[in-house]
């Protein structure tokens, strides 16, 4: 197939510096045994353990390919690096040959060993250098067409793995003679019939009669042509919200999986794809516009939502060095006040907002989240991602804690409950070209994220059954047009909404919200905001409006700036993981029986649920703590949480989601010390104290 750009002048130039084709693949071939003798050594010892077993046409044990870093491949030869940006679809092709070469030189097997290990040479690029023109986060246009590009985005849909013929043989039924056709990628791996005769001679053969040759002459019989058909698999990659500027529609753009690349992806993934961009149209029909899309061919595709993410987005926070000695200098600062300096970093979530104390803390914990507990060989796992839910009366900025908290977190999905579907929220089944495919929802997007969700309330009852399986097992089962399978949806959720009609205090939320016991219990906080007349408090809220908004409650213009916030966030959900102590754990178990024995208006949510959030919520303060383990002072503080929502058991007076306002740096150590004693005394432990 031809590049769809011609090669231009600085290629040609480089080309002649190796001497033409053969000398940019002994370039190739020398590299790959140098920088990649590893990975050679691995794809011959997988091939001598399934040398003797059938194939499966997927590529043996080689179908990962070779993975080849593009930043080794420049500080080995610059040149070879620019080839390959420059006019991928020809030097791909040519590396794969080198590949080939050196894999063959390394062996010392029988000729059919040596078979299997060429056409299993796939090459994989990774790691293209952070450059505009070459990584990406917005989908790729028609000017990026025949170049090497990574692009960044979220898996929103995954089509149906199929066998795909890339070649076809024929033998002209005049001459006897053979000739090959191959599968158009730019027309959908459409194999087009001949027209004509194709076949090599000393004379042109115009003959219109041909059929496909049979399998053995087509070579088929000692595996030269085993690779004519390959698994292929289109999944479409669409920009990640976040990283978009305010107003703008994500694109979408067709990514095409080949071979060991298959299955490497699925819906709500997020994916760094480097491949080739390329023109697809449809064949052409009389009367009708052709319709021309732009598609990108993966060479590599990494996922960076997997079991490994944690990690990566550590060594991610420990490569801003001067963001981690700030972390860590704030809080060696603050060691004699812990709480003075947690209440610094809650002052800088939504710093528009007056008052809310106890409503920011409980989207920082959120969004930090506890520790995930593997249930051994079983596969059962307890969520470590918390759940909140806001119910007020309106204009009590439960919406500005939504936004603020979809900022602060590094994958997140914000929608609405108004007109929302199941399909909408979990997944839907499309059809696409005569096929099912599954296209992810809300919750499946904001996988290893936050998913917010303005007007809660407003979710029809039959669709709230369908993301009860997502809060609590954080997957979601599908079933439809024939597809069964399970996908992910490890987010925490941060709801908010409007009680039906006027709140009454004497009810029970599940009647003032109209939301089921089962929905309700699976969030760990029900933070509830009346706005009820207040002289003294509107007048400290007219003072704060009037004034712009512009200094937080203490009246310090010193808070942590955005960034840097999502940075801590970051950095303390993937470097700690607190193990609670005996005493906290005393802490907690105490309040969960105090629970149980009390009949109140939210005794419907005080099951084995209520002490798992707990446990969450002390686990996630200790992160905010920077501290790896669970002390006393971060269960009182689950427990001041807990009491700040509708289950209070009346520990302490004066506890007010809505009214609620840090104390002076100077006091908020005593203060919370005052708490605490009052806390352990009515749960019979004074002597934690």
């Amino acid at each position: 197939m031809a590049e769809a750009i011609p090669q231009t002048q600085q290629t040609q130039q480089l080309e002649e510096v190796f001497g033409g084709d053969a000398g940019v693949v002994g370039a190739m071939q020398l590299f790959l045994q140098t920088r990649c003798s590893e990975q050679l050594a691995q794809l011959e010892a997988a091939a001598d353990g399934d040398g003797d077993g059938d194939d499966d046409g997927s590529g043996g044990a080689a179908a990962a390919g070779i993975s080849v870093d593009m930043h080794e491949l420049a500080s080995f030869s610059h040149e070879l690096a620019t080839l390959l940006l420059e006019s991928p679809t020809r030097h791909l092709r040519l590396l794969e040959q080198a590949a080939a070469m050196a894999m063959a030189a390394s062996s010392s097997g029988a000729r059919r060993r040596r078979r299997r290990r060429r056409r299993a040479a796939a090459v994989r690029i990774e790691h293209l250098p952070n450059h505009p023109a070459v990584a990406r986060t917005r989908a790729p246009g028609s000017a990026e067409v025949g170049r090497l590009v990574s692009v960044s985005g979220t898996v929103v849909r995954a089509g149906v793995v199929k066998m795909m013929e890339t070649r076809r043989r024929y033998r002209c039924a005049r001459c006897g003679g053979e000739f090959e056709v191959q599968a158009e990628a730019e027309q959908y791996n459409h194999l087009a019939r001949p027209t004509r005769c194709l076949a090599p001679g000393a004379e042109p053969c115009a003959s219109t009669a041909f059929a496909p040759a049979p399998p053995e002459a087509a070579g088929d019989a000692d595996g030269d042509a085993a690779d004519r058909c390959v698994d292929y698999q289109e999944i479409k990659v669409q920009e990640q919200a976040e990283r978009l500027a305010l107003g703008t529609i994500p694109r979408a753009v067709a990514v095409l999986l080949q071979a060991g690349l298959v299955d490497c992806a699925k819906s709500g993934d997020a994916v760094t794809v480097v491949g080739v961009v390329v023109w697809r149209w449809r064949a052409p029909a009389a009367g009708e516009r052709p319709d021309i899309a732009v598609a990108v061919r993966a060479s590599s595709v990494r996922v960076r939502s997997a079991a490994g993410a944690p990690a990566a987005a550590k060594d991610a926070a420990g490569a801003q060095s001067e963001a981690l000695a700030m972390f860590r200098r704030f809080w060696r600062d603050g060691a004699a006040r812990p709480v003075a300096a947690r209440n610094a970093i809650v002052a800088a979530v939504c710093p528009q907002v007056h008052g809310l104390f106890y409503a920011k803390l409980a989207v920082a914990l959120t969004l930090v989240g506890g520790v995930g507990v593997a249930c051994g060989a079983s596969g059962l796992r307890v969520r470590g991602d918390g759940h909140l839910l806001l119910v007020g009366d309106p204009g009590t900025a439960k919406s500005q804690l939504l936004r603020h908290a979809a900022r602060l977190a590094p994958r997140a999905v914000l929608t609405t409950g108004v007109g929302s579907t199941s399909a909408g929220l979990t997944v839907a089944a499309v059809r696409d070209g005569g096929e099912w495919q599954l296209e992810a929802g809300a919750l499946v997007l904001a996988d290893r994220g936050v998913c917010c969700i303005d007007e809660f309330g407003s979710i029809r009852d039959a669709e709230k059954a369908t993301i009860l399986e997502a809060m609590e097992q954080q997957s979601i089962s599908v079933a439809k047009a024939g597809i069964v399978c399970r996908l992910n949806a490890r987010c925490s959720v941060v709801a908010a909404m409007n009680p039906k009609g006027a709140y009454d205090a004497g009810a029970s939320l599940a009647v003032n919200t109209a939301l089921p016991a089962p929905l309700l219990s699976r969030f760990d906080l029900v933070l509830v905001m009346l706005d009820s007349p207040d002289a003294a408090w509107d007048a400290r809220v007219s003072q704060f409006v009037l004034a712009g908004g512009s200094r937080d409650q203490r009246g310090q213009d010193q808070r942590w700036p955005l960034a840097t916030l999502r940075a801590y966030f970051a950095f303390v959900k993937a470097a700690f993981e607190p193990q609670t102590t005996a005493a906290a754990e005393h802490v907690l178990t105490a309040y969960y029986r105090l629970q149980r024995q009390r009949d109140g208006a939210g005794a419907a949510r005080t099951t084995i649920r209520l002490l798992e959030s707990l446990i969450r919520l002390a686990q996630a303060h200790a992160r905010l703590m920077f501290r790896a383990k669970v002390l006393v002072p971060d269960a009182v503080a689950a427990v001041l949480l807990m009491e700040a929502t509708v289950l209070s058991a009346s520990l302490v007076a004066g506890v007010d989601a809505l009214r609620s306002l840090p104390a002076a740096d100077a006091d908020a150590d005593a203060d919370h010390a005052r708490l605490q004693r009052a806390v352990l005394g009515r749960l019979g432990l004074a002597h934690l104290a």
